[in-house]
């Protein structure tokens, strides 16, 4: 097995022994970052957002303790889970660190065996709950993300661009007369008409911070952090002309012989406001009610 298909274990603990018992208790199997110190263990914590993180409690400078709250504080790192192996082997520690959020407590001296098993499981257990997170994100027909993904997604850009203080532009995507396409030519081409314009929205979208999800329906939204009117303008254009160029015939279309889409964009320069997130959306909807408006198979962008 490969570094890169290997589960990365980051053990911390200020004795060099504990160290290196448990690197070759796992080192074979997992791949292992070694910190000797709650602050180095912290900057590592964040830089490879390890899989399982084994925790000493007694540490020089910063804790096990300390640190443990400064990872669960932070949204890159709260899910990680933590085992606490440690010489404090009362049922008051146990509770201790089980109440900052460690999955498991493990006193010394430990037993090899058990440390193995258990570290195993709560891997397994944290695969599973990564696997079942990814797919309540997921649009099952599109297999792109879905409403619940981008509202999250669009939260976390606005905090982003907000600290960068950099534009954020968002996109609201319709599939023109879809009601009568679905009609005309039946649902599971219906179907595969929105699988086939979510696999041309990601592929003109070639920035990694360029988000797009199913937000309904026929509809789709983007987000495009970084991008201001002039740009977000540009993609969407690029959108609108790749769907077209599909050439999938829509017979009961009123605006062209081909499947298109109507596209409404807004551009902010965001804030940590609520009301301006809300704000955005409405803009981007409104606009793209006004593109259906102007004859559909267009973009129309708030100034």
């Amino acid at each position: 097995m490969s570094n890169s298909e290997k589960d990365t274990i980051l053990v911390v603990d200020d004795e060099r022994g504990n160290r290196a018992i448990l690197t070759e208790l796992l080192g074979d199997v997992h791949k292992l970052i070694l910190a000797k110190n709650g602050v180095q263990a912290l900057a590592l914590a964040r830089e490879h957002l390890p899989d399982l993180i084994l925790l000493d409690v007694l540490m020089p400078e910063m804790d096990g303790h300390q640190l443990i709250r400064l990872l669960k504080q932070d949204d890159a790192s709260r899910h990680i889970p933590v085992i606490f192996i440690s010489a404090l082997d009362s049922v008051m520690d146990e509770e201790v660190g089980l109440e900052l959020g460690a999955v498991d407590y493990i006193a010394k001296p430990f037993h090899p065996a058990i440390v193995k098993a258990r570290v195993r499981n709560h891997l397994q257990a944290y695969r599973q709950r990564q696997m079942l997170e990814r797919l309540a994100n997921i649009d099952a027909l599109t297999g792109i993300p879905n409403r619940r993904h981008f509202e999250e997604s669009l939260a976390n850009e606005v905090r982003r661009c907000a600290r960068a203080e950099v534009s954020l532009s968002l996109v609201m995507v319709d599939v023109d007369y879809f009601k009568k396409f679905n009609d005309h030519y039946g649902h599971g081409a219906g179907d595969l008409i929105l699988r086939k314009i979510a696999e041309t929205i990601q592929k003109v979208l070639n920035r990694p911070g360029d988000f797009v999800a199913r937000y309904g329906g026929e509809e789709f939204v983007l987000i495009l952090p970084g991008s201001d009117v002039r740009g977000g303008k540009r993609v969407t254009e690029k959108i609108r002309a790749a769907v077209e160029a599909l050439g999938v015939q829509h017979a009961c279309s009123k605006v062209s012989e081909w499947i298109t889409v109507s596209l409404g964009g807004a551009t902010v320069v965001s804030t940590l406001n609520q009301a301006e997130v809300d704000g955005l959306l409405i803009m981007a909807d409104r606009r793209l009610y006004e593109a259906k408006n102007q004859g559909r198979n267009c973009v129309v962008w708030d100034e």
